[in-house]
């Protein structure tokens, strides 16, 4: 029997990486995309084959429009593709706006927005049912900063998060007839490797105490709700973002 193919951007490390075996786990074929992580990638899909799964690696970095299509291509050798999970993203060291220069507001909008609407753009070119696909299903993966809106620490990236909610509703609509559910996930503070990108190793310890739930969240839990989005479950849900943030 054919396995549906998932598509997982950004997933060699932390929510990607949960959600690629995760998926292979519910059944489906899985296509892993990094930009520099390849031997954290070729590890995800070593955990996926070893356990009786399909998986492959494809290197492209989101922010490069002729990647991302040679992605798609890729994973259209690997079997038709079911689901999307937009979850590649970048953020900077910590700062206010008046540490931002046009450069770094450009790095975070091309991979975290304009990254993800081209793959959304090209997995609605296979899934929609008005060109001959079948359907599927994409979850966009935002944050909870696009309400808290990062103040001090990283505006730049939660005003991306806040393109990526508009987009997902936005799109959801669009393609509604078209056999395709488009929703998304704000995850909270989750322990991955991204507050150590922005020079904060210890910001999930610091902050704990502000979340109601009084910790932060794991990678898998993040995974648990994209993989409840696009299964059949979730068969009466587009156009929602779902928090995964411990309620705050």
């Amino acid at each position: 029997m054919e396995r549906p193919v998932l598509l997982v951007t950004g997933g060699s490390r932390g929510i990607g990486a949960a959600t690629a075996r995760l998926g292979a786990a519910r059944g489906y074929a899985i296509c892993v995309n990094y930009r520099n992580g390849e031997r954290e990638a070729l590890a995800v899909i070593d955990d996926i084959t070893s356990g009786g799964g399909r998986a492959i690696a494809v290197q492209a970095d989101i922010a490069v429009e002729h990647d991302v299509v040679s992605l798609f291509e890729a994973c259209d050798r690997f079997g038709p593709l079911a689901a999307l999970v937009n979850n590649a993203g970048v953020l900077e060291r910590q700062g206010t706006l008046l540490d931002m220069d046009a450069a770094r507001i450009s790095r975070i909008m091309a991979t975290n927005v304009v990254g993800l609407m081209v793959c959304a753009r090209e997995a609605v070119r296979r899934m929609s049912t008005e060109h001959g696909g079948r359907g599927g299903a994409i979850v966009n993966v935002s944050s909870a900063a696009a309400r808290s809106g990062s103040p001090g620490e990283y505006v730049d990236y939660a005003a991306s998060k806040g393109a990526v909610d508009t987009f997902t509703r936005g799109l959801s609509l669009e393609v509604a007839r078209q056999g395709i559910r488009v929703n998304g996930v704000r995850p909270g503070f989750i322990q991955t490797e991204i507050h150590a990108q922005g020079g904060d190793c210890g910001r999930i310890e610091r902050l704990a105490p502000s979340i109601p739930l009084g910790r932060g969240g794991t990678a898998d839990e993040v995974a648990r709700a994209i993989m409840w989005l696009l299964s059949d479950d979730a068969s009466y849900s587009t156009g929602a973002v779902l928090d995964v943030a411990g309620g705050r």
